[in-house]
């Protein structure tokens, strides 16, 4: 092991563990957020403080001081087009909003690996104690289409894998229904088992048997704006 700093690493009590930063480090260069008018995100911060915040303040100043009590738990996709919380309408605290490509959940596996999307279920459904949570896959999904297709070279490392959990379902329903429904047929089974997956999780499981805790489907329609529902029924059905 090499002296002098070379190996940021002390070894106590048998255990390597990171040593400690030093007080003064080197910063790399970060972008500056500029006053520049051409900028998409500066504008809509403009048009949020000039349009929006006057009226919305006094909401904004209660959940600061009393805290987030969303009444639901949605896993979206990370799809710009598809956002849950202007499809609903919701206000700021009512939406605990979980997104990831294909709004996939996968199964309960307390291994202490980095479990993102485990984490926020465990954090929703423990210390906010949502009274539901929702499943929202959307229409021309490009993660499910690359469950179908295949996912491109350059997305090897994080994407291939992450997809890889609900090709297996996809790849049964290309093979079941008529090509022309393959696309949305598809995303309707990976809304199946991520609400499948859910009921892996055994505190979700325990809710959802004792009425704490409904678990819904539902897909979007990017085109026409309109939701189905996962019923009993093989397909999605529009919301009444």
């Amino acid at each position: 092991m090499a002296a002098g700093g070379a190996d940021r690493r002390q070894e106590t009590q048998g255990k390597l563990k990171p040593a400690p930063f030093p007080e003064t480090r080197t910063i790399p260069y970060i972008a500056p957020m500029t006053d520049n008018n051409s900028d998409a995100l500066l504008a809509g911060y403009r048009r949020f403080r000039q349009d929006h915040w006057p009226e919305a303040r006094a909401d904004y100043e209660v959940l600061a001081e009393k805290g987030q009590k969303p009444h639901t738990l949605i896993v979206a996709c990370s799809d710009s087009r598809a956002d849950p919380a202007l499809i609903f309408d919701a206000k700021p605290g009512e939406l605990f909003v979980v997104r990831n490509v294909a709004n996939l959940v996968p199964p309960y596996e307390p291994d202490g690996k980095l479990h993102g999307v485990s984490a926020a279920l465990e954090f929703g459904v423990k210390v906010l104690g949502v009274k539901r949570i929702v499943v929202m896959g959307h229409a021309h999904c490009g993660g499910v289409n690359a469950m179908v297709n295949g996912a491109p070279d350059v997305v090897a490392d994080f994407v291939a894998p992450w997809i890889a959990q609900g090709a297996p379902v996809v790849q049964h329903v290309a093979e079941t229904v008529a090509p022309d429904q393959v696309e949305r047929a598809a995303e309707e089974a990976i809304v199946r088992l991520s609400i499948r997956n859910l009921r892996t999780f055994p505190w979700i499981a325990e809710r959802e048997a004792d009425g704490r805790l409904t678990l819904s489907g539902l897909h979007f329609g990017i085109a026409d704006g309109v939701l189905t529902a996962l019923t009993g029924k093989p397909r999605f059905e529009p919301l009444a």
